[in-house]
C-alpha cells in the first residue's frame, strides 16, 4: 500500500502530464504483478462493488475519535471529499509499521463485502491504525470511490508501454472488454492468447479532436468524406461465436439494455463488428429515421428492467458509420472507402430498420459543406464529422484524419446563486456552481455547472463566495445573486423535473462576464423561447 499511496501522492501533487507519466512508469517498473492489474482496473473503471457505506466510514470514524456528528460534518464540508476527512481525522492514530500490498487490502475488502457489519467495522478500524495518513485517505479512496487525479486511460497505456514490449494501441485493445482483477494475472491480461479468448471484447475506439482551423487547410475537399454527428452514446455491435455484445465508448456492456437489438444476433454474421450511435430513432417510410431527443435515451440507461412502455416510448435503433471486423479479420488498417463499402453492404443484407446506415453529406466545395453545417440542428444533429477517404481506423484521439465539427452552442446569460465546493485539488474551492435566470422578480434555478474557468478565475469566484455567503444548507451556499456568466449548451429539451422546466445538454461556464451585472441577464421567457426553437 506504501507505494501505491506514494504515487496517489505524485500523481495529486503535479499537473504535469510528463510528471505523471514519470511516476505511472516507475510505479509499473517495480509494482508487483498483482497490484499492477488492481492499478490497471482502477484507472479504467473496474472498481469492485463496495463493501462498505460512506454512512458506516462516517460513523466508525467519529466514535472512534469521540467526535459528535455536527462538528464531523462541519469538517466534512470543509474538506469536500469523504476519504480526505477522514485521513485528516484520524492522522494520529497510527501505531503499526505492519503494511501489506495493494491487492492485499482490495482482495480482503472483495472478501467482507457480505459479511456482518461487526466484521466489517474490525477489519476497518484495524487498516486505519495500521496506515499513515496518506495510506488511510488512499485506502477509503478504495472503498468511496474512484481517484480524482488528472489520469486517462490513455496515460495509464502510455506508461504501461514504457515498461513492456508492447504498443500503446496493443495495451488498450487488450485491456478492454470484460475481466475481472481479482482472477486475471498481469501476463494474461496482456496476452494475445487472452485477447482471442473473449468473444466479447470491443475495439478501442477511435475519436475525433474538434476542427480548429479553416476547412481550406485540410486540402483536396475530394479527399474528406463528410456525415452528421449524431447525439447519442457511442458503441460497437459485436457478433461473434452466435453471441451478441453491445458496448459503449466508456467501456460498458450494456447488451441488457437495448433487447431491439437482439434481432441482430440472427441477422449479422458471425465475426462482425460495428461502430457507430446508440441512439432514440422514429422510423418512418421508405426506411429513413429522425434521431429523437437524447433525454429519451437516458431514460433507458439506469435501468435493469426495461417495461414494454418504455420501449415503445423511447424505440432505440443504431446508426452505423464503420466495420472494424468482417468475417472475423480486423479490418481497421482497410482505408475507409473499403471499409465503408462494406459496411453498406452489410446494411444491405441485414435489411431492419433499427439499424441505419450514416448517411454521407454530399457537397462540391468547402463552402458548401459549410452552409450545410450550420443546418445542423434542422437534421437533429450535433454538427458534421469529417473523415479522410483514405483514413484507417486508429485507436484513440489523434488529429489529421478525423475531425468533429460542431455547431456553435446555444448560450444564455445567467447569475450564480449556489456554490459548492469541488473534488480532487479542488475540494478546497467552491467550484460548483447553481445558476438562475430572471422570472419577472424572481430569480428561477435552471442548471448546474462546474467547468470552463480558468483557475485563477475560480480562485476570485470562491473569494467571492467565501465573502458573500447568505446562508448555508449542509456544503451548498447561498451567495448574493451578483456574478453574472454565460453558459453554454448543447441541447434544451422540456423537464417536468426542474423547476424552470428546461433541462439543458452539457451545459457549462463560457466565460465570466464582469461586463454585465445582474438585471441584465436572460429571463425564463428566454429559455423558453430557445426551447421552442431548438428544443426535441
Amino acid at each position: 500500500m506504501k507505494a501505491f499511496a506514494n504515487l496517489i501522492n505524485q500523481l495529486n501533487s503535479s499537473t504535469k502530464t510528463s510528471d505523471k507519466l514519470k511516476a505511472l512508469s516507475d510505479y509499473f517498473a517495480v509494482a508487483t504483478d498483482k497490484d499492477k492489474v488492481w492499478v490497471i482496473a482502477l484507472f479504467s473503471g473496474r472498481r469492485p462493488k463496495r463493501a462498505v457505506t460512506a454512512t458506516q466510514l462516517k460513523t466508525w470514524c467519529m466514535e472512534s475519535i469521540n467526535m459528535q456528528p455536527w462538528l464531523f460534518e462541519e469538517c466534512y464540508n470543509t474538506v469536500g471529499d469523504l476519504a480526505e476527512t477522514i485521513a485528516l481525522l484520524l492522522s494520529n492514530q497510527h501505531n503499526s509499521s505492519q503494511n501489506f500490498p495493494l491487492h492485499h487490502y482490495i482482495e480482503t475488502l472483495i472478501s467482507i463485502e457480505k459479511e456482518s457489519e461487526a466484521v466489517k467495522k474490525n477489519y476497518i478500524l484495524q487498516s486505519w491504525q495500521q496506515l499513515t495518513q496518506d495510506e488511510i485517505f488512499v485506502f477509503n479512496k478504495l472503498i468511496t470511490g474512484g481517484f480524482r487525479i488528472g489520469v486517462s486511460q490513455k496515460l495509464m497505456v502510455n506508461a504501461l508501454a514504457k515498461t513492456t514490449q508492447l504498443s500503446s494501441s496493443v495495451i488498450t485493445h487488450r485491456i478492454s472488454g470484460q475481466w475481472n482483477a481479482a482472477n486475471t494475472s498481469f501476463h494474461h491480461l496482456l496476452s494475445e492468447e487472452a485477447n482471442s479468448i473473449d468473444a466479447s471484447k470491443p475495439y478501442p475506439f477511435y475519436l475525433a479532436y474538434a476542427l480548429d482551423g479553416a476547412l481550406k487547410d485540410l486540402g483536396n475537399e475530394n479527399e474528406w468524406q463528410a456525415e452528421w454527428k449524431w447525439d447519442g452514446i457511442r458503441g460497437q455491435i459485436i457478433k461473434r461465436s452466435n453471441e451478441l455484445f453491445v458496448w459503449s465508448r466508456g467501456e460498458e456492456l450494456m447488451t441488457d439494455k437495448f433487447p431491439e437489438y437482439q434481432i441482430f444476433s440472427n441477422l449479422l454474421h458471425n465475426g462482425t463488428v460495428l461502430d457507430g450511435e446508440i441512439i432514440c430513432l422514429q422510423l418512418n417510410t421508405g426506411n429513413t429515421f429522425k434521431p429523437l431527443p437524447f433525454a429519451l435515451l437516458q431514460t433507458r440507461i439506469g435501468r435493469k428492467n426495461i417495461s414494454k412502455k418504455e420501449l415503445s416510448n423511447s424505440p432505440v435503433g443504431f446508426i452505423a458509420y464503420d466495420v472494424l471486423e468482417y468475417d472475423g479479420e480486423d479490418i481497421r488498417n482497410k482505408p475507409l472507402t473499403e471499409r465503408r463499402y462494406l459496411l453498406e453492404q452489410i446494411i444491405q443484407a441485414v435489411h431492419h430498420p433499427s439499424l441505419q446506415l450514416s448517411p454521407l453529406i454530399h457537397f462540391n466545395n468547402w463552402h458548401e459543406l459549410a452552409q450545410q453545417q450550420q443546418n445542423a440542428r434542422a437534421f437533429d444533429a450535433e454538427g458534421i464529422m469529417l473523415k479522410r477517404k483514405n483514413s484507417v481506423y486508429q485507436v484513440g484521439r489523434k488529429t489529421g484524419d478525423w475531425w468533429k465539427w460542431k455547431v456553435a452552442p446555444l448560450t444564455i446569460d445567467a447569475v450564480m446563486i449556489y456554490a459548492q465546493k469541488g473534488h480532487g485539488r479542488r475540494s478546497n474551492l467552491y467550484t460548483d456552481y447553481t445558476f438562475a435566470v430572471k422570472d419577472g422578480d424572481k430569480l428561477v434555478p435552471f442548471t448546474k455547472a462546474y467547468s470552463g474557468l480558468t483557475d485563477k478565475e475560480f480562485a476570485q469566484v470562491d473569494a467571492f463566495v467565501k465573502k458573500n455567503a447568505l446562508e448555508k444548507f449542509g456544503p451548498v451556499r447561498t451567495v448574493k445573486p451578483e456574478l453574472v456568466f454565460e453558459i453554454a449548451f448543447e441541447g434544451i429539451a422540456a423537464s417536468n423535473r426542474h423547476k424552470s422546466g428546461v433541462a439543458l445538454r452539457f451545459p457549462r461556464i463560457l466565460r465570466w462576464r464582469q461586463d454585465k451585472k445582474a438585471d441584465e441577464i436572460n429571463t425564463l421567457e428566454d429559455l423558453k423561447q430557445l426551447l421552442e426553437q431548438y428544443g426535441k
